[in-house]
């Protein structure tokens, strides 16, 4: 992408110019509305999300300084949009650590790299919202367990149990799909 042309469209868009806001929106929709539907349940909701963010970037976008990566600034905006929009709905609660004992979930690795990104996306999109958004915020976006703790203000052991606890139900999930694939595959061999 074209930096002057990026710069030329946000001074558009600091001015309220609709034409560059459309232009802004067409650019980076695609991309936002995939971060989108990591945090929630469906494309709907997604469309949401995305649209609501759109909205708090016009309204933010003269506070944007130029400096660091505008994806980056635009990103984050449509995180919290999505954790806003999920944190009202009140998701969040605590995992016991008792329910972390015992998972002894393994899965061939070269199983779990031919996973295709859509798939993995369906499984995400399954977990309960409170593990879907501890595990994006970490495994996804890089933040650390005392970021999300403040994030969603939770603790950080809870913030660890929902990660811990998401990864567990997605090896399982992964485990069951790709069993369920060897087995239609050893059932057509016959």
């Amino acid at each position: 992408m074209d930096q002057k042309y990026l710069e030329e469209i946000i001074r558009g868009c600091k001015k309220n110019n609709t034409s560059s806001q459309e232009k802004l929106f067409k650019l980076f929709s695609e991309r936002l509305f995939g971060v989108c539907l990591y945090y929630t349940k469906s494309r709907s909701d997604a469309e949401d999300v995305l649209h609501e963010g759109f909205i708090k970037i016009f309204k933010n976008i003269k506070k944007y300084k130029n400096t660091g990566s505008f994806e980056g600034w635009i990103r984050k905006i449509i995180v919290n949009t999505a954790l806003e929009k999920l944190r009202k709905k009140q998701y969040l609660y605590s995992v016991d650590i008792d329910t972390m004992k015992n998972n002894d979930v393994f899965i061939d690795e070269k199983l779990a790299s031919d996973l295709s990104a859509k798939e993995l996306l369906v499984f995400i999109q399954e977990l309960s919202p409170q593990y879907r958004m501890v595990f994006n915020l970490f495994a996804i976006e890089g933040y650390s367990h005392s970021e999300i703790s403040q994030m969603l203000k939770i603790s950080v052991g809870t913030s660890k149990s929902n990660l811990s606890r998401a990864r567990n139900i997605l090896k399982k999930k992964v485990k069951k799909y790709y069993l369920s694939k060897s087995d239609k595959h050893f059932n057509n061999e016959k």
